[in-house]
């Protein structure tokens, strides 16, 4: 592959003429739900690491990777080489639930990759191959477990799909599923922030559970990720995460951890919830876990596990590849300290955005955790949203000589959009999240090098500052 700082070149024109068919064709036949064709339109022919060459020749550096699937990035080597293994044994690519040689290795490699608190005593359950799936199977567990119904999630949430996982996101529209403000700084439900805003959050979180008039009985569990990713790049505050932990074990509450995106050293732990020092209940794991393949499982600790046979199955559930690529990618990741590298370059990608936000007024904040950042772009001509200083008059003594912090300027999703098409044009790819998809998301391979790094930071600079000068004038 070329070097990954090399700007893209001009395609040749039977080149484009290709590339620009495949798109029509695309465009005539695909449903009106796709989603990222529409916002990238590239037709990917080769990949390896960082880079995707596109049949129009144009080469791209992928901040993308397959929404964070892609812990190594496009064809890693040792991938390559666990998925020829396989094809080459004659072993059966398809079993269903049945156990080989493949799976056992897997297992015992995501087991030994997991919280000691909770691989003591864990089981697993191989679902449908996607994340969803996996959400559907651990809501369905801890229901059947504690046989309680009702669920609580977090404001901003996003967990699949699928009826229930969607039921359980932040975009729902019916819902059965106790909602509870997500902490966070920028745009704080309560106008607090920081630990003052985590705070208030926990003891709502308290007085719904406690109040017998609260409208919310006794879940059958919580479910939360410990960095909200499409709801904006929002990582929870660890003394917050642990308080949740306190509350749900204090009321027999079994937490579920969605680890879906968070997990295979993204953040800059092997799993999110490490960085907090808190054992869940349950682990919802997919994406990086097969490898660049489709997998998806549930960890959960033993005493949970009261299911009947086939209280949840799925055909595809035993992909023999995507366990080959993933224990190659979990035991590659853990053997080179990718986690421990994440958490070292996201900190200095993260210090290199915040000064340059020091320099346009329409970045509004700069977060994330590790290889897991967003940019939330505003409008700094607006004025600033109304402010909550109302929940001042509410808190108890330790916090009542607190004012509620400055308020932010609306979102720009106009403007994120178009600094997405000006890093496309640069030969970046780059995703857009957060409530109004104002928010400019990087999730790079964790095989980023610092020169990698210094090469999408200033394609994004210089992508914004284009964008911003159109925009904002």
């Amino acid at each position: 592959m070329p070097h990954a700082g090399a700007q893209p070149v001009a395609a040749p024109a039977a080149q484009t003429t290709a590339h620009e068919g495949i798109l029509r064709r695309q465009a005539a036949r695909e449903s009106a739900a796709r989603t990222y064709a529409r916002a990238l339109p590239i037709v990917p022919v080769r990949a390896r690491g960082l880079t995707i060459e596109g049949a129009d020749g144009r080469r791209y550096l992928d901040c993308l990777s397959g929404a964070g699937t892609l812990a190594l990035g496009h064809n890693h080597p040792v991938v390559l080489e666990a998925i020829r293994k396989v094809l080459d044994s004659g072993a059966p690519l398809h079993v269903l639930d049945l156990a080989t040689p493949v799976k056992d290795a897997f297992t015992t490699e995501l087991f030994r990759t997991l919280p000691p608190g909770l691989a003591d005593r864990a089981r697993i359950q191989f679902c449908g191959p996607a994340g969803t799936d996996a959400v559907e199977a651990a809501l369905k567990l801890v229901r059947a477990a504690t046989g309680r119904d009702g669920l609580l999630a977090f404001t901003g949430a996003y967990h699949g799909m699928t009826a229930g996982a969607l039921e359980a996101s932040g975009g729902a529209s019916t819902v059965r599923v106790g909602r509870l403000p997500y902490p966070q700084d920028y745009r704080c439900p309560f106008g607090l922030g920081g630990a003052r805003g985590a705070e208030l959050s926990a003891r709502w979180t308290e007085n719904l559970l406690d109040d017998t008039k609260s409208g919310v009985p006794s879940p059958a569990g919580m479910i939360l990720e410990p960095v909200q990713g499409e709801g904006g790049v929002y990582p929870a505050p660890d003394a917050w995460l642990r308080r949740m932990r306190e509350i749900t074990a204090a009321r027999g509450i079994p937490l579920i951890a969605d680890e879906v995106q968070t997990g295979v050293g993204r953040t800059g732990a092997f799993w999110a919830v490490e960085h907090s020092g808190i054992v869940p209940d349950v682990m919802v794991l997919s994406k990086a876990i097969g490898g660049s393949l489709p997998l998806a499982v549930v960890v959960y600790r033993d005493d949970l596990d009261v299911w009947p046979p086939g209280a949840h199955a799925g055909t595809f559930r035993g992909n023999q590849l995507a366990m080959a690529a993933g224990a190659a990618t979990l035991a590659y990741v853990r053997e080179n300290g990718l986690a421990e590298r994440a958490a070292t370059l996201g900190a200095r990608m993260l210090a290199q955005l915040r000064s340059l936000a020091a320099h346009h007024p329409c970045i509004g904040e700069v977060r994330g955790r590790g290889l897991m950042i967003g940019v939330e772009l505003v409008d700094p001509h607006a004025n600033a949203e109304p402010g909550a200083a109302s929940a001042q008059q509410h808190l108890d003594a330790p916090l009542a000589d607190l004012a509620p912090t400055a308020q932010p300027r609306p979102p720009a999703p106009e403007l994120a959009a178009a600094v997405q098409r000006e890093c496309l044009r640069r030969g970046l790819i780059v995703e857009l999240g957060g409530r109004h998809s104002s928010v400019v998301r990087l999730l790079p391979p964790l095989t980023l090098t610092d020169e990698q790094a210094t090469a999408v930071l200033d394609r994004l600079a210089d992508a914004l500052a284009t964008a911003a000068h159109a925009h904002l004038r």
